[in-house]
């Protein structure tokens, strides 16, 4: 049996220390300047990674963050579980109800926030995807979904902050906007995954009519009788199991169980841990104190090792394309805006609300950057264009909050 040297396990510990040590400061400094977490520890990496540290001190980066080897393939295992907890944690975050509960209104603004960038996204992959730059190997179906899926999604996580930084979130305006957000993710993942199962099956055949069908099968019954059955369980976990420890591993337990079926069947693990997020996090037995813990030991532990991993294996300096940069930008930005305010202002908020409500969802933030990761590492884009699409995500989330705070300011 193959096993970590002395010498690996030494570099393991050591780069493991380093990035949380790090991103925790990294993560402080930002806070300090009102910028989101997830930002402090992207730049870390970026500053570790090949664009910084590893040019200017190769043999450092090359001693603690190998690219290959025994530790950089313990390392990838990590961050692989990070990216599964982070989707776990994600759909906890998402309530059902809430987006029942805006009736009209909601359901104008989340239809038009995700079909009109999914839209422009599409046509414009599809049309023109030597200037997204399309590999000649890749399907263009599959380019031109991933691209639409990208430009549609939003960042449930950093609109949540964004929304509660401005003292608005449990306002009407506020619901309307999760609410939305809550659906464009939802929609967006299921769309995301079924593009990894076409880069599986090579194409739209039968075997992914088959993927489809079990991943629909799925969703329905882990959010009807899976959500009921895991509901009726919590009080006995959580009052006769040792606390906290217990709901932590019945929670954990069952998010890498959902994630390795989903794995199984052909879709990426990370649309099992989210819908198993949202059955266990819409549950009203669960814990509100069981929930914190959940998310402060995902997000303060797991989350800032895939972040700073990201920028540990692109050199962003290298890839960055002005041209590409501001074309992902423009298209994501107007997309979204024009598309979510359109929908407000159909179901009957004035003008002022409609775009707030479009700068709102404009941000992008973890979501984006899981996606345009995962996409990347799945071959789906190049890597200038996973460069672009982390920058936009970064751009549309530190302007998310001051566009909202400046229309709602006008008369």
């Amino acid at each position: 049996m193959q096993t970590l040297s002395h010498d690996d396990v030494v570099v393991l510990l050591a780069s493991i220390s380093i990035m949380l040590l790090a991103s925790r400061m990294f993560a402080e400094l930002g806070r300090k300047i009102r910028l989101p977490v997830v930002m402090g520890e992207m730049i870390l990496g970026i500053i570790l990674g090949p664009s910084i540290i590893g040019h200017f001190f190769p043999s450092f980066f090359n001693n603690f963050f190998p690219e290959t080897g025994n530790v950089a393939i313990s390392m990838n295992a990590i961050t692989q579980i990070s990216v599964v907890m982070l989707l776990f944690v994600a759909g906890m975050e998402m309530q059902l109800p809430v987006v029942l509960k805006q009736g009209r209104l909601a359901l104008y603004t989340s239809l038009t926030s995700l079909a009109i960038p999914f839209t422009i996204g599409f046509w414009l992959a599809w049309i023109n995807p030597e200037l997204l730059q399309l590999q000649q190997t890749n399907s263009k179906i599959i380019f031109a979904v991933f691209f639409g899926t990208a430009m549609a999604i939003s960042a449930l996580p950093v609109i949540a902050r964004i929304l509660m930084d401005m003292n608005i979130y449990r306002t009407k305006l506020g619901m309307l906007i999760m609410a939305s957000a809550m659906f464009n993710d939802l929609v967006g993942w299921l769309i995301f995954s079924v593009v990894l199962a076409m880069m599986d099956n090579k194409g739209v055949g039968a075997g992914l009519g088959f993927t489809i069908f079990y991943v629909v099968a799925f969703g329905i019954i882990m959010l009807t009788i899976g959500r009921k059955l895991l509901s009726k369980s919590l009080p006995f976990i959580q009052t006769k199991l040792s606390w906290p420890g217990g709901v932590l591993a019945f929670s954990l337990g069952l998010c890498f169980l959902c994630a390795a079926f989903t794995q199984a069947m052909g879709v990426h693990a990370i649309l099992g841990a989210f819908i198993m997020g949202i059955a266990l996090g819409d549950s009203v037995h669960l814990n509100e104190k069981a929930r914190e813990i959940i998310h402060q030991f995902v997000t303060n532990i797991f989350a800032p090792l895939f972040f700073v991993s990201i920028g540990l294996h692109v050199d962003f300096i290298a890839h960055f394309n002005l041209q590409l940069v501001l074309i992902v930008l423009v298209i994501a930005s107007i997309g979204k805006i024009f598309g979510a305010s359109l929908g407000a202002y159909m179901g009957g908020l004035d003008f002022k609300n409609s775009m707030a409500v479009g700068f709102g969802m404009n941000a992008r933030g973890a979501m984006e950057i899981l996606l345009g990761t995962i996409a990347y590492k799945a071959g789906i884009i190049q890597v200038d264009l996973f460069v672009a699409l982390i920058i936009m995500a970064l751009l549309t989330s530190i302007t998310s909050a001051p566009l909202m705070k400046w229309i709602m300011r006008k008369e």
